[in-house]
C-alpha cells in the first residue's frame, strides 16, 4: 500500500517542482514561457523541420522565449536585437556549447573546434584553423586551386549536358568543394568521395538538438531509438578515414625526406618547405614540439570540422540559390547579363571579376537570407547569469537563435517571403551594415561565428556564377513551378527534393571556356 501512494505521489511532486519553477522564473523577470509538460518540458510542441516549427512557437508566444527541452532549460531568441545582445554584450557568456551526445562522440569527446569549450584549447584550434587556411593571404595563395575545381564542374556538367538533359546538382557541387577542401587539407584529391558524402550526411543528420537523450537523462541508459550505437559506428568510419588520411601524409613526408637526404644547406631546406603545402604537414610539422597539444586526435579534430563544414554547406548554399534563380526568370536573365558584360564567352569567371559582379553577390546574399544554411545558429550555453533585452537568463541555458525566423521577419523585410535580390543593391560590401545591425546570419555572429565566410563566398560565387555563364537552365522542359523549394529536415536544410534541372552548354559560350 505504502508502495502505491509513493508511485501516485510522484506525478503531484514533478507538478509542484513545475509550479516552484514558474514561480521563480515570474519573480526573476524571466522571459515568457508557455504552457509545458512534466519531464517532456516544451518538447512535444517541436515538428520537423525545427527552424520552422520554433518559428511558429515564437510568432505566437513572443520573439524570446524561455523554454524547457526536457530537463535542459532553454533561451530561444527570434529577435534582431535580442540575437545583437547575445553576440555582442553577452558573447563571452554565451560562447560555450552545451554537452550533446553527438559532441562526446563526433567531437572526440568534445575536443574539436565545434564543439570544445570556450578557452585556451579552443582559441588554439580557432587560431591555427584560420591561419592555416581561412585567412585572407591563404585564401588568395589558393585562388589557382578554387579555379582548377569550378573549371572540372563546368567539364563534368558539360559532359553530362552533352545532348541536352536533366542534371543533378548535388551530387556534382558536393564533389566540387570536396576536391577543393582535401587539396587544402591533405595535398591531393582522394577516390573516397561518395564514401566521405555518405558520412558528412550522417553528421549532419545525428548532429545539433534532435537526441531526446539529450534533454531527458534516463533515455540514454536505453540508448534510445539507438542513436548512441550509431554516433559510435559513425565515428568509427570517420575516424578510420581521418587517421588513414594522415598516416598516409606521414609516410609521403618521411619518404620524401629519405629521398631528399642527399641535399644539404640552402637546397635541402628550400626542398623542404616546398613540400610543406596542405594543413596535415603543417599540423604534424607542429606535432613535433608539442604532442599533446597536436596529438594524432587533435589534428583529426581539426580535418573532421574543415571536411564536414567546408562541403555540404557550400554545396548546398550553391544549390539553393540556382533553384531560387530557376523559379525567377527574370533574376536569371539580370545575372546572366551582368556575367556576359563584365567577363564575356571566350573564358571561365575567376575570382577576379568577383568585385565586378554586384548582382550576382545580390543573389547569393538573398539566397543566405531565405535558406540559410544553419537556419538556427548552432547551440551555444551561458558560462554565467547575464540580462538579455531586460530578460535575467541564469548560468547553464541552452541558447538557440533563430536565423530563419529574423531573415524573414516582416520589420526587418519589405516583403520578406519573397526573393528580391535587388533588396540588397547599394549595400556594403559582404553586408557588414546589416550584420551589425543583427538583420542577417549568414555566418552566426560573435566570437564563435564560422571563421570560413570568405572561403565559401568566394567558391558558391565562383561555382554559381560558372553554372549561370555556360549554361542554359530551366527551359520548356522545366516550368518554374516544378523547381520544389522545400525545406529539408537536418541541421544543415538541405533542399527536401535535390535539384534536378534541364541543361544545355549555351550557345554564346566559346569552346576555349570549356577547356580550362
Amino acid at each position: 500500500m505504502e508502495i502505491i501512494t509513493l508511485l501516485l505521489s510522484i506525478p503531484f511532486f514533478f507538478f509542484a517542482l513545475l509550479l516552484i519553477s514558474a514561480f521563480r522564473r515570474r519573480n526573476k523577470s524571466s522571459p515568457p514561457s508557455p504552457t509545458s509538460l512534466p519531464l517532456l518540458g516544451h518538447l512535444h510542441l517541436l515538428k520537423k523541420p525545427l527552424h520552422q516549427s520554433l518559428a511558429s512557437l515564437s510568432a505566437r508566444h513572443g520573439p524570446i522565449l524561455y523554454l524547457r527541452f526536457g530537463s535542459r532549460p532553454v533561451l530561444l531568441v527570434s529577435s534582431a536585437s535580442a540575437a545583437e545582445s547575445c553576440f555582442s554584450k553577452n558573447d563571452a557568456v554565451f560562447a560555450n556549447r552545451p554537452r550533446f551526445l553527438a559532441g562526446k562522440h563526433l567531437g572526440y569527446n568534445y575536443s574539436t573546434l565545434v564543439w570544445a569549450s570556450y578557452g585556451h584549447h579552443w582559441r588554439n584550434l580557432r587560431r591555427v584553423t584560420v591561419m592555416e587556411i581561412l585567412s585572407a593571404s591563404r585564401l588568395h595563395s589558393i585562388s589557382h586551386l578554387i579555379f582548377q575545381e569550378i573549371a572540372a564542374m563546368v567539364k563534368a556538367v558539360a559532359a553530362a549536358a552533352r545532348s541536352g538533359s536533366f542534371v543533378e546538382l548535388r551530387p556534382r557541387l558536393f564533389e566540387l568543394n570536396f576536391n577543393l577542401m582535401m587539396k587544402l587539407v591533405a595535398g591531393k584529391r582522394l577516390n573516397q568521395m561518395e564514401e566521405f558524402r555518405q558520412i558528412v550526411r550522417e553528421t549532419f543528420e545525428v548532429s545539433g538538438a534532435s537526441n531526446l537523450g539529450d534533454f531527458i537523462p534516463f533515455l540514454r541508459l536505453f540508448d534510445y531509438k539507438g542513436l548512441e550505437k550509431k554516433l559510435i559506428r559513425l565515428q568509427r568510419r570517420r575516424n578510420s578515414f581521418l587517421q588513414e588520411l594522415i598516416d598516409e601524409r606521414r609516410r609521403e613526408i618521411e619518404s620524401w625526406r629519405n629521398s631528399s637526404s642527399a641535399f644539404d644547406g640552402e637546397e635541402g631546406r628550400d626542398r623542404e618547405e616546398i613540400g610543406r603545402k596542405c594543413l596535415i604537414d603543417n599540423l604534424l610539422s607542429l606535432q613535433k614540439t608539442s604532442q599533446e597539444q597536436y596529438s594524432d586526435e587533435i589534428i583529426k579534430g581539426i580535418v573532421a570540422v574543415l571536411l564536414s563544414a567546408g562541403t555540404d554547406t557550400s554545396a548546398l548554399t550553391t544549390e539553393w540559390a540556382l533553384a531560387l534563380l530557376l523559379r525567377n526568370p527574370t533574376a536569371l536573365s539580370k545575372t546572366r547579363a551582368e556575367l556576359d558584360l563584365h567577363i564575356g564567352n571566350n573564358r571561365l569567371i575567376n575570382e577576379t571579376d568577383l568585385p565586378n559582379l554586384p548582382y550576382l553577390r545580390c543573389v547569393i546574399k538573398e539566397a543566405l537570407r531565405l535558406h540559410p544554411i544553419a537556419p538556427l545558429i548552432p547551440a551555444h550555453e551561458s558560462s554565467e547569469d547575464c540580462t538579455v533585452e531586460g530578460f535575467q537568463v541564469p548560468k547553464g541555458v541552452m541558447l538557440l537563435v533563430n536565423a530563419w525566423a529574423i531573415h524573414r521577419d516582416p520589420s526587418l523585410w519589405v516583403e520578406p517571403e519573397e526573393f528580391r535580390p535587388e533588396r540588397w543593391e547599394g549595400q556594403e560590401e559582404n553586408g557588414e551594415v546589416s550584420r551589425k545591425q543583427g538583420k542577417v546570419l549568414f555566418f552566426g555572429m560573435g566570437r564563435r561565428g564560422c571563421p570560413g565566410e570568405g572561403l565559401a563566398l568566394r567558391v558558391v560565387g565562383l561555382a554559381l556564377g560558372a553554372l549561370v555563364q555556360c549554361f542554359e537552365w530551366g527551359s520548356d522542359e522545366v516550368g518554374g513551378a516544378a523547381v520544389d523549394l522545400t525545406e529539408g529536415s537536418g541541421l544543415s536544410m538541405p533542399m527536401a527534393t535535390p535539384l534536378r534541372a534541364f541543361c544545355k552548354k549555351r550557345d554564346a559560350m566559346d569552346r576555349t571556356a570549356f577547356a580550362c
